[in-house]
C-alpha cells in the first residue's frame, strides 16, 4: 500500500478524533457531542470550537435527559426504571468525562450527577422485575418459571440479594430446568478390547461447560441421577459404537532408479562437465487404516418418543513412510533422503486407533446435541 492510499484510510480515524463535536451538536446527538468536544479538549485545551460545544451542548445534554426520564417514569411500559437507570447512567459518564479533563472543569464546574435517584432507580427496577418473576412463577407451569427465573436473575443482577430472589430463584429453576441423562457409549466387539470411556469423559465436559449447572438444562450420568434421585428425567441420550474397524494394516513398497547430474565447475569456462550420480531407492508405507459409527438417540422420557435418531461416522489414518536406498546420496533429493531417516515404527494400540477415529465423530455429535439442546436453555 502506498503512503498516499495510507493517508486515505486514515483521514476518517484522524478526523473524528479531532472532531469538536460541532456537527453532532447540530445533529441532535448532544451526549455525542459533548463527548467529542471534551476529548477534543484533552488533547488542545484551548480549542474554542469545542469549548463552545461544551458550553452549549451540556445544558441541553442535561435537559433532554430530564425529558426522557419524565417519558419513561410517566408512562405504563414494563420496567420504566431500567430505562431510567440507563439515563441517569449516561449523565454519570458524562459528569465523570467533564471531571476528569482540566480544560472542562473551568468551563462546568458543577456537573450533574445522580447519586440517590440512581439508588431509588435501582430499587424500584429491582422490584419490578422481583414482582413480575412472582406473577409468572404462581402460573406454576414449566415455560412461566423459566420466565420467572430470567426476572429474578435480573433483580438479583440490579441488587445483589435483593429481598429473597434467591430463594425465588432456586425455586423457579427447579420447576424450569431440563434434566437430562447421558448414557455411557458402548463398544459391541468381540474382537478387541476397547474402552469408550475417553470419548464419554469429552462428550460429558463438552455438555457441562456449554450448559453450566446454573442454565436450565442439566445433564446427569446414569450413576449421578441415582444419587439425585433423578427418576422421571425429561430426556434420555444414548450412544453406540458398531459397524467398526480398527488396525488394518496396509503396506506398500516401490522401487526405482534415480539419477542425478550436476554440473561441475571447472576453469575453462568454454566447456560444460556434468557428474552423473546414481542410487536406487526402495520407499516402504505403513498405512492402518481405522473407521467406524456412532449410533445416537435423544428419547423423550416422559413419551418415549424418539427425538433424534442419528449415525455419525468418523475414520483416521495412521501412516508411517520410510526408505533405504544404495548408491550415490547425492542422487537423492531432500525429501527422499529425509525418508532414509526414517524407521519402521511399531502399529499404535488399537485402544489408540479407535480414540483416534472417534474425534471427528465426537466434534459432529457435540455441535449436534447443542443444536438440539439450546432450544431449552
Amino acid at each position: 500500500m502506498n503512503k498516499q492510499n495510507l493517508i486515505l484510510l486514515l483521514l476518517p480515524l484522524l478526523f473524528f478524533s479531532c472532531s469538536s463535536g460541532k456537527k453532532a451538536l447540530q445533529k441532535g446527538n448532544y451526549y455525542q457531542a459533548v463527548s467529542q468536544a471534551v476529548e477534543r479538549l484533552k488533547s488542545d485545551p484551548d480549542n474554542k470550537k469545542a469549548t463552545t460545544v461544551v458550553k452549549e451542548g451540556y445544558p441541553i445534554a442535561l435537559e433532554w435527559s430530564q425529558e426522557e426520564l419524565d417519558m419513561a417514569l410517566s408512562s405504563d411500559e414494563a420496567f420504566k426504571w431500567e430505562r431510567a437507570i440507563n439515563v441517569m447512567q449516561q449523565v454519570n459518564r458524562l459528569s465523570e468525562q467533564l471531571r476528569s479533563t482540566p480544560a472542562t472543569r473551568k468551563i462546568v464546574t458543577n456537573p450533574t450527577v445522580f447519586t440517590s435517584e440512581l439508588s431509588m432507580a435501582y430499587e424500584k427496577a429491582a422490584e419490578e422485575r422481583y414482582q413480575a418473576g412472582i406473577h409468572f412463577l404462581e402460573q406454576n407451569t414449566r415455560e412461566a418459571a423459566r420466565t420467572a427465573y430470567n426476572h429474578f436473575l435480573r433483580a438479583d443482577q440490579l441488587i445483589p440479594g435483593y429481598q429473597n430472589v434467591l430463594q425465588e430463584m432456586a425455586t423457579a429453576k427447579e420447576i424450569a430446568t431440563y434434566r437430562v441423562i447421558v448414557e455411557a457409549a458402548t463398544v459391541q466387539t468381540k474382537t478387541y478390547k476397547l474402552s469408550s470411556e475417553f470419548f464419554y469423559n469429552q462428550v460429558f465436559e463438552f455438555l457441562h461447560n456449554r450448559y453450566p449447572e446454573s442454565s436450565l438444562v442439566n445433564f446427569y450420568s446414569p450413576q449421578q441421577a441415582q444419587k439425585f434421585k433423578i427418576e422421571h428425567p425429561d430426556f434420555i441420550v444414548q450412544m453406540e459404537f458398531f459397524d467398526f474397524s480398527v488396525g488394518n494394516l496396509v503396506r506398500s513398497e516401490k522401487e526405482e532408479e534415480l539419477i542425478n547430474k550436476v554440473k561441475v565447475e571447472t576453469k575453462d569456462t568454454t566447456r560444460v562437465i556434468y557428474k552423473t550420480y546414481k542410487a536406487k531407492l526402495k520407499t516402504y508405507s505403513d498405512k492402518v487404516i481405522s473407521g467406524g459409527s456412532l449410533s445416537y438417540r435423544i428419547i423423550d422420557f416422559n413419551t418415549n418418543n424418539l427425538l433424534r435418531d442419528k449415525l455419525i461416522p468418523g475414520s483416521f489414518t495412521w501412516e508411517n513412510k520410510y526408505a533405504i536406498y544404495v548408491g550415490d546420496e547425492q542422487a537423492l533429493s531432500e525429501k527422499q533422503f529425509a525418508l532414509t531417516k526414517n524407521k519402521a515404527l511399531p502399529l499404535p494400540p488399537h485402544q489408540d486407533l479407535f480414540i483416534e477415529f472417534t474425534r471427528p465423530i465426537y466434534n459432529n455429535l457435540s455441535a449436534d446435541l447443542d443444536q438440539f439442546f439450546r432450544r431449552y436453555r
